[in-house]
């Protein structure tokens, strides 16, 4: 039999599409034109140097299969051969495949844990009810965007995320915010770091963004000074975990800094960790060392009792406690701090001052949650999601005119 556009069998050229991406990777994982099952679809459009952002949720995701039959939708062909996952996940790569799939199918609920521009393309479907669920609760500004106001709901981690918009956005709608806690952090993979009978210091920096306005990176200013000077404290072992595109960089400067902190840590018979979960990293350290990020409000949560130091490359203290609240009770590395860290590193290991304060600061990004409520609370909310969408569509039904 003949091998048609989509298969093995051969099927009718969608005109559409051929005008559209004539020379594009045709869909997959589905018959185009026949429905693809699923109540919950998940869309990521991106490349694979953003697939970190969907990992992240893959486990949530999964349980929440269980109840809400869960579709991967992507639209780039290497994501799509990359995404490793029991989930069923699809390919359509042009906006007529993804037009298409929607209208043969009966999603009720696409959730998106990214701002990518490619969302547009998703919101357009008129009788799905879109969540943005982010990929992580960090004080970058790229945590809000105006972009929030194109989805019906908004699940945030709790009242800081709250206020966060609130400031950031006129006109927002603060009724599409739902705080569902942070459903990642109720998994628990397993420890990685093997046991030490020296304390551990973990420095987990972040990128630097895709503009300069979101560049929260210490690893290009301040990055080799702070091993050198974690390094020199006694009775200590270094872990070094950058985020996942720190290793791929292509800013010379980023990728410099990065290829002498790993130099500086493997000479030292430290640990440097490029892959893995950081989640699994957690539970062998003692104290952290980090940007502005999701990392340093995760560690918040599950090590409460362990400091933490949050680095400036700004060197600007007033607008680090502004817009970061968790700095105010962590000791802060910049120009200033940094030529005493080995000092303060080790009075924080022997006395940690800050922990009293971390408990207040946690419940702002967090609330009272105990461990498992927030995926309950996820699932709850996505229920409410799916039974709204449902009532929307049979009250619109009644008021179509005979």
């Amino acid at each position: 039999m003949p091998v048609g556009l989509f298969g093995n069998r051969r099927k009718p050229r969608d005109v559409r599409r051929l005008l559209d991406a004539p020379h594009g990777p045709v869909p997959a994982g589905y018959e185009p034109g026949e429905p693809v099952p699923g109540t919950v679809a998940v869309y990521f459009a991106d490349d694979p140097r953003k697939l970190y952002q969907l990992k992240q949720w893959l486990p949530v995701l999964e349980r929440l299969d269980r109840e809400h039959p869960v579709t991967i939708i992507t639209r780039n062909r290497k994501t799509y051969d990359e995404l490793d996952t029991p989930l069923r996940k699809v390919l359509a790569p042009a906006f007529p495949d993804l037009v298409q799939l929607y209208e043969c199918s009966d999603f009720k609920v696409a959730v998106y844990v990214n701002n990518s521009v490619h969302n547009f393309h998703s919101l357009m479907q008129r009788h799905v009810l879109h969540v943005h669920v982010n990929h992580g609760e960090s004080d970058k500004v790229c945590m809000v965007s105006n972009q929030v106001k194109a989805y019906d709901r908004v699940f945030v981690a709790g009242e800081a995320a709250r206020r966060r918009h609130r400031v950031a956005l006129m006109e927002f709608d603060e009724a599409k915010l739902v705080p569902v806690g942070r459903p990642q952090l109720d998994l628990r993979p397993a420890p990685v770091l093997p046991p030490s009978t020296r304390r551990t210091v973990l420095y987990a920096p972040t990128w630097e963004g895709e503009n300069a306005s979101n560049n929260y990176t210490s690893v290009d200013v301040l990055g080799p000074a702070i091993v050198e000077k974690v390094l020199a404290v006694p009775e200590v072992r270094l872990v070094y975990k950058p985020h996942p595109r720190v290793v791929v960089s292509p800013l010379p400067s980023m990728a410099a800094a990065h290829r002498e902190i790993v130099r500086l840590v493997s000479r030292a018979g430290h640990v440097v960790a490029e892959q893995g979960d950081i989640l699994a990293v957690f539970p062998g350290c003692d104290l952290m060392i980090t940007d502005v990020s999701s990392v340093g409000l995760d560690f918040l949560y599950l090590r409460p009792n362990q400091p933490m130091f949050i680095a400036d490359r700004y060197d600007d203290r007033e607008r680090l406690h502004t817009d970061a609240p968790v700095s105010r009770c962590a000791d802060v590395v910049d120009s200033a701090t940094i030529g005493a860290l080995t000092s303060t590193v080790a009075a924080r290991l022997d006395h940690d001052e800050y922990r009293t304060a971390r408990a207040s600061v946690r419940e702002l990004y967090f609330g009272d949650l105990a461990p498992g409520e927030s995926t309950t609370r996820f699932l709850a909310a996505i229920d409410d999601a799916v039974r709204t969408r449902d009532t929307h569509l049979a009250a619109a039904a009644l008021e179509v005119p005979a």
